[in-house]
Formats: structure tokens, C-alpha cells, sequence
């Protein structure tokens, strides 16, 4: 679909030599007709009146007129009384001819992890948090600002996060960044200059995601088991690691929660080591059937790094994080973010401060907590019909379960048996270090789709999660 310009007249780049000895109108003819034969004009695109090309490319409306009306005769351009010059059909390169359809087809649900309900954003209350930060707006702060970010959202943050998250939270030492993989990039590098050689991370967890920010680093990345109680501790103190990504509150992606025991372990061992721990607070702030777990940084600021965001409580599209650093650490996580891209959009941070002050984020929380509850419910309600006995763990928060398929079940057969059916299922493998299929279990996020299509995606797939693939 060609773009709609406003009424203000649209630009178009047309070179134009006037050294060259070719008549001037000869090539405005040429340079037009290979715009629109090269596709970068669309079908249908408006083109500047002859007025304001003529303006534009210092040459007389006489001479635009008669280039318009010979591509007019030619079929290349179309007009009508009281409209603009377009494109016309048939001339223009579809900007999608060279390359096949890549749009998916529609599922009647699509259990995809780590998206929350993009349709649940509160746009409305964005708009006016928008509107009230940048007419609150000062002069300075057009400018590029403070590289850890706004002050004001800092302080913001800093009362959130001991308010909700029990963490040690200085505005000081905190700094915005753009979304998690900016953050944890930013820490890693920080640690090399500090002698940091290897990262150690979570087994299952995110392997891709630590691996391409360990090798951006410059660091080995190194597996450490999870069990039913976190990260294995003594595993971890067995690697040459000085540095660790944890999942303590909801471990990505079992769902479980570092036992007490294991937090304090785990802080042990950063001290011990003179190693620093790198938090990942993902999805802390939805809970259903458990008590609340504090941040690991409120244990050992002086040796965490905790990164959170609003990926997962607002929209991925916002790219909007913050790391609460170690005191040590603050001033040189703050100049790699200096160097790496001068800051994180002013307006956004403040409307995001405006928001979480004003409480419209709290009640944004507590209505997405209820929608997830009942969606977590649907998908209990429909596997015990259509899966009677399959094992489900990882309820207790977020918006994703771990199914555990039976045994000699095979995981890529049912992936695609699913996708046959209409239904996106997704394999834990790529959570694994080294790929494993086994033991064979689902990951089922139910943030991005109602209850209506849990039950319908259920219903198609049942019959696949609780038998063996050579059954």
C-alpha cells in the first residue's frame, strides 16, 4: 500500500545535471520513469505538484508540466480532476514481486513464550502520560541528558523497585537502558575490562541470547545445571566463571524460584570468587499462588546487577530497562552506555515515570494479573480434558507452563504436528545448551492469546501431548 503523505506537498530526489549537455527535460523523464520502473515509487504514490517540483529542482512548471504529461501518455502516471498525479497501476515494481509471501499463516492459537498481551497496552493512559511529560518538559532535558538516564525516572524506579521488588535501589545507581539484551550486553563488557574472562549461565535458560552478548564481550559462556530448586550452586563453583545470569524470582524457563538456601549460596559464592551475579527480574510482578520473591539485589547490592524492563509489564516495542548496579560499577555501565548510543529516548522515560507515579501503572498490573490468572485457569481446564494426566509445572507466575510429554515422545514431531493443525507449540530444546530434545517438554505461553483460543488450541492438539510420536 503506497504511503498517504499529508497535505503538504510530498519531496522526491531527482538528479538533475545541468553540466551534462542532456536536455533538462529528458532527464526528469528518465529519472521519473526509474523511480517508478525500480519500485521506488509505488503504485498509486502521490508525486509533488509541478509547482513544487519546479521549485524543488530549480526548473521551470512549464518543463515539469510537459515531463507529467508525457508519462501521463506514456501510462506511467494517472491523474483526475481535483486529485494529485499517481503512479499508475501496472508500472511500478510491487515492492513485494522479488521475494515470496513470508506472512505466516493465521492459527487458531499460537502458544508462543515471553509475549505478554500487546493488545492489553493501555494506550490511552500512555498518550496521556506522553502529553503531561512533555508538556512538564524543560528546555534541558531536549538535550541528550544524563547518559544513566532521566533523573526523574530514576527516582521513580528506585521507589518502585523498593516498594515492589524489595531491592536496595539507589537513583544513583541506576541506569535506563534499551530493553534487557542492550543491558546485558553493557554489563558483560564492563566485566571484561574488569578481568571477567567467563559467564556462566542458566541450563535450560537463554543460551542464544548470553552466548551472542559473551562473544560480543569477548567471554566464554558455560552451561550450569537447573534443578527443581535453581541454579546448582556447587555446579557453578566448579566453572572458572566470575560472573553469572540468574533467573532467581521465576527461573526462565521451569518456573521455579531459587530456593532461599541457593540465594544465599549463590551470594557466597559471588563474594568468595569476586564474581558479580547478573539478575534478570523478567517477569516478578505476575504471581498467583505463591508468596512474593524479593529481588537477589537486596541481598548483595554490592555485588548484583539486577536488569528489569516493561517488555513483559507494558509492550516489548517501548525498549525501555534500567540496571540497578553495583555502587563500583554504576560509573562504568554508565559511560559503555554513553558510548554505545548517547541515551534512551527523554519523552519515553518521562511518560514512564509519569506513569508509574500517577498509579496507572499499578492498576494497568492488577488487571493484567486477573487476565493472566484466568487465562493460566483455561489452560488447566482444557488440558484436563484434552490431556488428562499430562505433568504441567511453572504456574505459580508469569504466563508461560512447562508440559512434560510422556515418555519417547518425540518433541520436533509434535512441534510440527501441531503446526499442521493450526496451533504454534514450542519445544523447550532451544532453551538447552546443547539442544537436547530430551527429556521432551513444551513451553506454553498463554500471554498473547485468550482464553477462547487456549481452549480451541487445546482441543486441536490434545490427542499429541499425551502419547508417544510411534504411537
Amino acid at each position: 500500500m503506497p504511503p498517504e503523505w499529508s497535505s503538504s506537498p510530498p519531496d522526491l530526489l531527482l538528479p538533475v545535471d545541468r553540466t551534462s549537455g542532456r536536455p533538462l527535460r529528458a532527464q526528469l523523464e528518465h529519472g521519473l520513469r526509474d523511480a517508478i520502473r525500480t519500485g521506488r515509487l509505488h503504485i498509486g504514490e502521490r508525486l509533488p505538484s509541478s509547482r513544487e517540483l519546479s521549485r524543488t529542482l530549480g526548473l521551470s512548471r512549464g518543463l515539469v508540466q510537459e515531463c507529467y504529461a508525457q508519462l501521463l501518455a506514456e501510462g506511467y502516471l494517472v491523474t483526475r480532476p481535483g486529485s494529485a498525479t499517481r503512479v499508475a497501476a501496472g508500472t511500478a515494481a510491487s515492492p513485494g514481486a522479488a521475494r515470496p509471501s513470508t506472512k505466516a499463516p493465521r492459527l487458531v492459537a499460537d502458544f508462543r513464550w515471553g509475549v505478554p498481551d500487546l493488545g492489553a497496552f493501555p494506550v490511552q493512559d500512555w498518550l496521556w502520560a506522553t502529553r503531561e511529560a512533555a508538556r512538564a518538559m524543560s528546555t534541558a532535558e531536549f538535550d541528550y541528558g544524563d547518559p544513566r538516564g532521566s533523573a526523574v525516572l530514576r527516582e521513580v524506579l528506585a521507589g518502585y523497585l523498593r516498594r515492589v521488588r524489595a531491592a536496595a535501589a539507589d537513583p544513583e545507581h541506576i541506569v535506563v537502558c534499551n530493553g534487557y539484551a542492550q543491558g546485558l550486553g553493557l554489563a558483560l563488557r564492563v566485566l571484561v575490562d574488569g578481568g571477567v574472562r567467563s559467564v556462566a549461565f542458566e541450563d535450560p535458560g537463554s543460551p542464544a541470547t548470553v552466548r551472542a552478548a559473551a562473544t560480543e564481550a569477548g567471554l566464554r559462556a558455560v552451561p550450569v545445571p537447573v534443578d527443581e530448586q535453581g541454579i546448582d550452586v556447587r555446579a557453578l563453583a566448579l566453572t572458572d566463571a566470575r560472573a553469572v545470569v540468574v533467573t532467581p524470582a521465576h527461573q526462565w524457563p521451569t518456573g521455579v524460584a531459587l530456593a532461599p538456601e541457593r540465594r544465599l549460596a549463590l551470594t557466597e559464592w559471588a563474594r568468595d570468587r569476586d564474581a558479580v551475579i547478573i539478575e534478570d527480574d523478567y517477569d516478578a510482578e505476575f504471581r498467583y499462588d505463591r508468596e512474593p520473591v524479593g529481588a537477589l539485589q537486596g541481598l548483595a547490592p554490592d555485588r548484583v546487577i539486577s536488569l528489569g524492563t516493561v517488555s513483559k509489564s507494558l509492550v516489548p516495542a517501548l525498549r525501555i530497562g534500567w540496571m540497578v548496579c553495583p555502587p563500583e560499577l554504576a560509573g562504568s555501565l554508565a559511560d559503555q552506555k554513553h558510548r554505545s548510543d548517547r541515551g534512551t529516548p527523554t519523552l519515553d522515560q518521562l511518560a514512564l515515570a509519569r506513569l508509574i507515579e500517577s498509579g496507572r501503572f499499578d492498576r494497568h498490573l492488577r488487571r493484567m494479573r486477573a487476565i493472566y490468572a484466568a487465562r493460566r485457569t483455561a489452560l488447566l481446564t482444557a488440558l484436563a480434558e484434552h490431556a488428562p494426566g499430562l505433568p504441567v509445572t511453572g504456574l505459580a507466575a508469569g504466563f508461560h507452563a512447562i508440559a512434560h510429554l510422556p515418555a519417547g515422545a518425540d518433541e520436533h514431531h509434535i512441534v510440527t504436528a501441531a503446526r499442521e493443525r493450526s496451533v504454534g507449540l514450542y519445544g523447550i530444546s532451544s532453551c538447552r545448551a546443547s539442544r537436547a530434545t530430551a527429556p521432551a517438554q513444551l513451553i506454553l505461553g498463554f500471554g498473547d492469546v485468550g482464553e477462547r483460543a487456549i481452549t480451541r488450541g487445546i482441543a486441536a492438539v490434545g490427542n499429541l501431548l499425551t502419547r508417544p510420536a510411534s504411537l
